[in-house]
């Protein structure tokens, strides 16, 4: 969803909540930013009728309870409101450093994918009265990637529709066709998974997304299955994954007080003039390479090998995307 389309979508659910009586598309036309238009000119009309339809559906699918009636029983022509009872939000205190985080997460959904969700935060946030800036960082540029299978999946299991794609596995060299009723698509030690009944399995089982072969095509219509109540995807696939055995070795150079929650995790310590040796167990290099990271320049990763390169790698890329980004923005 594009900026201009989130403002227009928020002045909208606003218009809304500040008046009791329902308001014309007309009405709404006129209070509106981003509705302005000709209504003696046909086509300029019937562009701004299609925007509004689209804006309608949206603010439904997003949850906001739009109703539909007419102030008198002399109007011809129906109005919009929404339902402050079931819209209505407690009061929320949010501190100036409180509500910029909000805005970082907003970011966050949006660039995982979630745009629906961060936009309908968003949305009812400002609704309440709290003034949410969604470019706030606090000094931090969160960059989130997700594998390309995630948006189809997700989708699916939303509209309940099957799918079908080719999942590979380490021991064998060419994938496999799998047919899905999709359940969720969850985060697990940093790598994304979908849980759901295997079709021709007959059971549920759970695939990591960065093993799905080209494209989810979708089967069949929606609402063709319900998962089961109330399932933990989460704890489902922490069984399926079973214990991680840490049998690697990583030794890192930390800043002196610096990175405490490496230190705890460390099984040795040595400390020193330009800082401290930590050793580190890990199973995944990449995994680790994740948490490292994460801690800038205060840590530096001096073996193994793989560690040391799957952190280059991961800086690289986020260099990349910054360069993206600014780029974008110019």
């Amino acid at each position: 969803m594009s900026r201009t389309r989130t403002e227009r979508l928020v002045n909208l659910v606003i218009c809304l909540l500040s008046t009791r009586r329902f308001l014309t598309a007309v009405q709404i036309a006129a209070t509106v930013p981003g509705y302005q238009h000709d209504p003696h000119d046909v086509r300029d009309h019937e562009a701004f009728q299609r925007k509004f339809e689209r804006d309608k559906a949206e603010l439904r699918e997003l949850g906001v309870p739009l109703e539909t009636g007419t102030a008198s029983a002399f109007d011809l022509e129906p109005g919009y409101r929404i339902a402050r009872r079931q819209y209505a939000l407690p009061e929320i205190p949010l501190e100036p450093d409180e509500a910029a985080a909000v805005g970082i997460a907003a970011r966050l959904w949006q660039h995982a994918g979630l745009a629906a969700a961060a936009s309908s935060g968003l949305a009812k946030l400002r609704a309440a009265g709290v003034d949410v800036d969604p470019q706030a960082t606090l000094g931090l540029e969160p960059m989130v990637t997700v594998d390309p299978a995630f948006a189809p999946l997700t989708a699916a299991a939303r509209d309940r529709r099957e799918v079908a794609f080719d999942y590979r596995v380490p021991d064998r060299d060419e994938p496999s066709a799998r047919r899905l009723q999709p359940w969720g698509v969850v985060c697990w030690r940093g790598r994304w998974y979908v849980v759901g009944h295997d079709l021709d399995r007959a059971a549920a089982r759970c695939f990591r997304l960065s093993r799905v072969v080209g494209a989810v095509r979708t089967v069949g219509q929606s609402g063709a299955y319900e998962p089961p109540a109330e399932v933990d995807l989460i704890s489902y696939v922490a069984r399926s994954s079973g214990p991680v055995e840490r049998t690697g070795r990583a030794r890192v150079l930390v800043a002196p007080n610096r990175a405490a929650g490496l230190r705890r995790w460390a099984v040795e310590t040595t400390s020193g003039s330009t800082g401290d040796q930590l050793v580190l167990p890990y199973a995944d290099p990449e995994a680790l390479a994740g948490q490292l990271v994460g801690y800038g320049p205060d840590v530096r990763v001096l073996d193994p090998p793989e560690v040391r390169e799957a952190v280059i790698q991961r800086l690289k890329e986020t260099a990349a995307r910054h360069d993206v980004v600014a780029g974008s923005a110019r």
